[in-house]
């Protein structure tokens, strides 16, 4: 039972109502992805809406300027600044609303971000021109910012150490089912209607996702509901907001700084991969026109199987390796390189390459739960909506923020050559590996501290704290 001190959940068991959270936010991150991905799915459309001879204003004097400057049109470069805008302003604004998680409740942030993102989604299908849409884009990034570092903190505040690993791939398992779903109801519409289907597609998770923000907000309404999750400093902690300085204390534990630098480079490619390929199978490959169905099948089956097997391995190998989150991280990385290149193999043909492309995604996704854990489990608990912020920041500043653009950049400064902008996403498959696979050595030493932050309390009570993999139960999280 939780200590009626601090409401800390003890070694086995959650805190009440822990379950109700975990859905709750497992289904707002779902429309979280689907509004995401719902623009990747819909790029040929939006080239012929606002490019294709019909660019106006700012936009075709900027076309035009490049293509006499620069001798060509950067069309697909400005297509990837649709999905920079959102992300840009996303990872800016995750810090400062962690801040806020200390001092209000971490509920009605949540759910006023909801209500916020699923009506800026739905303006999207209403721009009537590329700096509309651009605008709507950036609205969509300031919503989800309030919402991206507040919910793993509140999950990993609620379930104890032994079971974060499997927690929070369950909640990740959002990641690719919403992403799916993003793709294969963007591409329905579109090819439905193949005028306007793209706008129409943008409203799908409007009402849903306001509802879901209701929900949120009563939850922050509730009898007693503390202004912050509970936090193990003690009472009334957390309500004490981290300072900028407490980021010093993340970046000098080695643990965090490897799995944010290999996150950065599992974003990057994600990113990349998850805004182009429905363009590249389409465009470039010409290889039929149901992509984004098939892609998003895809990305249900790889990314959900991949999502919840990497929880429960990462939790089950810690048992013997105190860095197996890192482990199983890093390998599957590794293993994901090799099988991206034969995507891009001119010889091997789709549907055939499909097969490929699902087995790049599983190595992508496997790692979704350990990384996360490892996250919520070297940083104290008043500073995991921090850590979280922090997180988002740097890896969609070095990873999905910039990869869209730059991989149309790539293509368009080779001619429109698609492959020679996928080798270099194949490139930060070893480099996120290597970063995991190093990340090992620390992951005891840094749970430890952050478990107990005297160190030398730690030393003399080293009971206190079991191995992050001890005592597990199996089975879904309560």
């Amino acid at each position: 039972m939780p200590t009626p001190a601090t409401g800390i959940p003890d070694a086995d068991r959650p805190l009440p109502g822990a379950r109700g959270a975990l859905l709750l936010l497992l289904a707002i991150n779902l429309f979280n992805y689907i509004d995401r991905q719902v623009l990747a799915a819909v790029v040929p459309d939006i080239r012929r809406a606002f490019f294709d001879g019909r660019a106006t204003g700012g936009t075709a004097h900027l076309l035009a300027w490049c293509q006499d400057h620069l001798g060509f049109r950067p069309q697909n470069a400005l297509i990837g600044v649709l999905s920079m805008a959102f992300m840009a302003v996303y990872m800016v604004g995750a810090p400062l609303f962690a801040r806020l998680a200390g001092r209000h409740s971490r509920w009605a942030i949540v759910g006023a971000a909801v209500i916020a993102w699923s009506a800026a989604t739905g303006a999207s299908g209403l721009a009537a021109t590329f700096g509309a849409l651009l605008l709507t884009r950036c609205f969509v990034g300031v919503g989800e910012a309030a919402y991206g570092p507040i919910a793993q903190a509140v999950l990993a505040d609620l379930y104890p150490l032994r079971r974060r690993g499997r927690v929070l791939a369950w909640f990740n398992m959002a990641i690719p089912v919403g992403s799916a779903l993003g793709f294969v109801l963007g591409g329905f519409f579109a090819h439905r209607w193949p005028e306007a289907g793209w706008r129409w597609a943008f409203g799908v998770a409007v009402l849903p996702g306001v509802a879901l923000g209701l929900l949120a907000l009563r939850r922050a309404r509730r009898p007693g509901a503390p202004a912050a999750s509970p936090s193990a400093a003690g009472p009334g902690a957390a309500h004490a907001a981290p300072g900028w300085r407490d980021c010093l204390e993340l970046f000098r534990t080695p643990s965090y700084v490897l799995c944010t630098a290999g996150m950065c480079a599992m974003t990057f490619s994600i990113g990349g991969i998850g805004f182009w390929m429905v363009d590249y199978v389409e465009t470039f490959r010409q290889a039929g026109s149901h992509a984004a169905v098939i892609f998003g099948l895809i990305l249900v089956a790889a990314g959900l199987g991949a999502t919840l097997l990497g929880g429960m391995a990462g939790d089950r190998l810690s048992r013997r390796w105190p860095g197996a989150y890192f482990l199983v991280s890093g390998a599957a990385m590794l293993a994901g390189f090799p099988v991206f290149l034969l995507v891009l193999r001119p010889e091997i043909p789709f549907p055939l390459a499909w097969v490929f492309v699902f087995l790049s995604c599983f190595c992508l996704f496997f790692n979704t739960g350990p990384t996360n854990a490892i996250l919520a489990n070297v940083a104290r608990p008043a500073l995991r909506p921090l850590a979280f912020g922090v997180n988002i920041l740097l890896i969609h500043a070095l990873g999905d923020v910039p990869s869209p653009t730059i991989i149309g950049l790539i293509a368009d400064r080779c001619g429109g050559d698609m492959n020679a902008a996928f080798r270099a996403v194949a490139v930060l498959f070893v480099f996120g590996g290597l970063c995991w696979l190093a990340g090992a050595r620390f992951l005891a030493r840094d749970t430890a501290r952050a478990a107990c932050p005297d160190a030398e309390d730690a030393g003399r009570h080293p009971g206190r704290f079991p191995p992050p993999g001890e005592g597990r139960e199996e089975g879904v999280p309560r």
